[in-house]
């Protein structure tokens, strides 16, 4: 499987979070953590992509494609989060979060890739946007658009349709899970909402 995760224990200072966890992701698919508010799933994206903050601490393998990625950096590792907050630059248009996000290279090249992730995700009108004038629904494609440019081997999704209203939920997820499938790349969604689950075959309860 593109990503394996075993969770021997994920511990903060009072509990253990969870313990005696195995994931496998096949490249492609979603698969689905569910569980309360509190039993560690943000926590075990964090230190899927290595930004696991202290006093927490993980103890088991992340392997990504054949390589053990737990003792790289955040950087090193390759893998792409998106969460329910969009997190997008301000101080930026829409083409320049966009172009932040991609790796270096000829500028025509990078200009092409910001363009056709755009139409991939209904966005091309809003090249030279301000984020500001954006509604929830566009900026949380944006911020899609630059997790997917990033070109990661692996996507974390952490609740990233709670705050979007029923119409505009179903159709993201629509949108998330057809580009995770054409990119084919391994992707975990943490949410609390059934609905959100891509695979009834692909979910762990915690």
């Amino acid at each position: 499987m593109p990503l394996q995760v075993h969770i021997r224990a994920l511990r903060s200072p009072q509990r253990t979070l969870m313990e005696n966890l195995h994931l496998q992701i096949a490249d492609g698919n979603v698969h689905t953590l569910m569980g309360a508010s509190g039993c560690g799933k943000s926590s075990l994206l964090a230190a899927l992509c290595g930004t696991l903050p202290e006093p927490l601490r993980f103890e088991g393998e992340i392997t990504l494609h054949a390589q053990r990625i737990d003792a790289l950096s955040t950087q090193m590792r390759r893998i792409g989060i998106l969460f329910q907050e969009d997190l997008l630059f301000a101080h930026m248009t829409v083409r320049e979060n966009l172009l932040f996000a991609l790796p270096k290279g000829p500028q025509a090249q990078r200009e092409a890739a910001v363009e056709q992730m755009l139409t991939d995700v209904e966005m091309e009108a809003f090249l030279n946007a301000n984020p500001a004038t954006l509604s929830g629904g566009q900026r949380a494609r944006i911020a899609l658009a630059r997790a997917l440019l990033a070109r990661p081997k692996a996507l974390l999704l952490d609740e990233p349709f709670s705050k979007l209203d029923a119409p505009l939920r179903s159709r993201m997820r629509t949108l998330v899970f057809d580009l995770v499938r054409s990119r084919n790349i391994p992707a975990l969604l943490v949410t609390h909402n059934a609905a959100d689950v891509a695979d009834a075959a692909l979910l762990t309860q915690i």
